[in-house]
């Protein structure tokens, strides 16, 4: 009986709350304080209700019991085929879940991540049936509280400008339309993740900043932020497939206080992460979505110093492992406002040079396998990043990881600057003016 009135007041609890400005956990760095830390302090200190983690670490989940503060856990890519099975999913939710709830307040569980933007082929075509299978299982242990959903990169976005004609690649059409369908039925959310950065260039840094507005030339309607133009580019792609009423999610948003770009700077990330979240407790949504609160969860909470890649990837954080902010967010219970305020400003970086001629960038010598799958894993995971290829029964498809490392990085570096810096990757990638490609496999260049 008491089981049952705590499961009803945490439903209504549910039900009732307004969630809106979350955060990314990750725990990527050797010196970041305890989860129970992270948890009180989040709690006391700040206006963050949710928080988003990219595993199922139960002492992470175990922290945040009774804080008041929503949690949503993820599960591996690799793990999805398996719980397309039902007693897998419920056993799933059993050791995953029932441990925990209603205990710590898990609201979501994201099936994977950016599955359709850099899955194989297994994970894409099981991606749906699990979700459902997963929703299932929550269904039949008792759990209706907790919805299931994936988030998604905008490269699964054909276009997005302008935003009304945004529309999805047809590839992964199918699978968004199958996916749709269940997150109507389960009245789920359709989380994408939205980033300016990636989208900046100098001519559009204002409207990347929420400083500039553009017009929509279809529309006529006025757009005061990229941000507001990816989402509704994502909206009339749900639209054009019969799909407007299912909510979106924004999984992950930001800007990186350092790098070795003129991009990256605290001013920056000030302005982007502190313009954000005013924008969003303001409840003006969108030009075609507005009056809406969207739940948004920021990209990330630490500066992680173990997370492979360029500079820019230990740079995500609101916060040092100390828990000092690293500028102002406006996410401070004794904050007022945000955008702007910085406590410690660093020096502009030089801009990194550009090799002459064609070159390429490849896996250097004595690279661990450990560091190269980082690499891999990281290049393949951005936007604009082209890995099928090196997927099974593609060109370039090879058991050696060091020759798949040397695709992943060399199509990254195509993409970011073709310069000495964005074939860094922690000091295990190397510019080369020899071109790498054999047989039908060709690198960009």
């Amino acid at each position: 009986m008491a089981t049952k009135f705590l499961l009803t007041l945490l439903l209504f609890h549910l039900s009732t709350t307004a969630y809106s400005i979350g955060v990314n956990y990750g725990t990527l760095g050797d010196n970041l304080p305890p989860p129970s830390q992270v948890a009180n302090f989040l709690k006391t200190q700040t206006i963050i209700e949710s928080v988003k983690i990219f595993d199922m670490n139960p002492d992470i989940i175990r922290a945040f019991a009774n804080s008041g503060i929503s949690l949503t856990i993820t599960l591996p890519n690799g793990d999805i085929p398996t719980l397309t099975n039902p007693r897998a999913a419920r056993r799933w939710i059993q050791q995953n879940i029932k441990p925990f709830y209603p205990g710590t307040l898990i609201r979501y569980i994201c099936v994977g991540t950016e599955v359709l933007h850099w899955g194989d082929d297994a994970q894409k075509s099981n991606l749906v049936a699990a979700m459902r299978t997963l929703n299932n299982a929550l269904r039949v242990e008792g759990f209706k509280g907790i919805k299931v959903s994936t988030p998604h990169s905008l490269g699964i976005m054909l276009t997005s400008e302008p935003p009304s004609q945004g529309r999805f690649r047809p590839e992964v059409t199918p699978i968004l339309i199958q996916m749709l369908r269940f997150l109507r039925e389960s009245n789920s959310p359709l989380m994408v993740n939205p980033y300016p950065y990636f989208g900046w260039s100098p001519e559009n840094e204002n409207y990347a900043l929420f400083r500039q507005s553009r017009m929509d030339p279809i529309t006529k309607l006025t757009y005061t932020s990229m941000f507001d133009g990816l989402l509704d580019a994502v909206y009339s792609a749900a639209k054009a497939l019969g799909f407007p009423d299912v909510n979106i999610l924004v999984g992950e948003t930001g800007w990186p206080s350092a790098c070795e770009f003129p991009v990256c700077s605290m001013q920056h990330a000030a302005d982007y992460n502190g313009n954000l979240v005013k924008h969003v407790e303001s409840g003006k949504g969108t030009p075609l979505m507005p009056n809406r609160k969207f739940e948004t969860y920021i990209f990330s909470m630490f500066n992680e110093n173990q997370k492979p890649g360029p500079l820019a990837e230990k740079n995500w954080g609101l916060f040092y492992p100390n828990l000092a902010p690293v500028y102002n967010a406006g996410i401070m219970r004794n904050q007022q406002g945000g955008g702007g305020s910085i406590p410690n400003p660093t020096p502009a970086k030089p801009v990194p040079t550009t090799p002459p001629g064609k070159v390429w960038c490849i896996a250097k010598p004595g690279a661990t396998n450990q560091a190269l799958q980082a690499n891999l894993d990281y290049a393949c995971s951005q936007p604009g990043v082209d890995c099928k290829p090196i997927q099974p029964n593609g060109p370039c498809f090879s058991t050696d990881i060091r020759s798949q490392a040397s695709y992943a990085m060399n199509a990254y570096f195509q993409k970011n600057g073709r310069n000495n810096l964005s074939c860094d990757f922690s000091q295990t990638g190397l510019v080369t003016s020899t071109n790498p490609s054999h047989g039908e496999c060709t690198f960009a260049g």
